[in-house]
């Protein structure tokens, strides 16, 4: 069976790099304050 619909074209390459970027930074973000709350828990100075 033929697909009727042609896939979308991929988006322009800025776009795909500020979600990469966006989903980068927060990752970093999470990362940094379960490394803080951690450091709270446990009292570190």
């Amino acid at each position: 069976m033929r697909q009727a619909i042609t896939d979308p074209p991929p988006a322009p390459w800025w776009k795909r790099l500020a979600w990469f970027v966006g989903i980068w930074a927060a990752s970093v973000a999470a990362l940094g304050l379960v490394a803080f709350l951690i450091r709270l828990w446990i009292g570190a100075d």
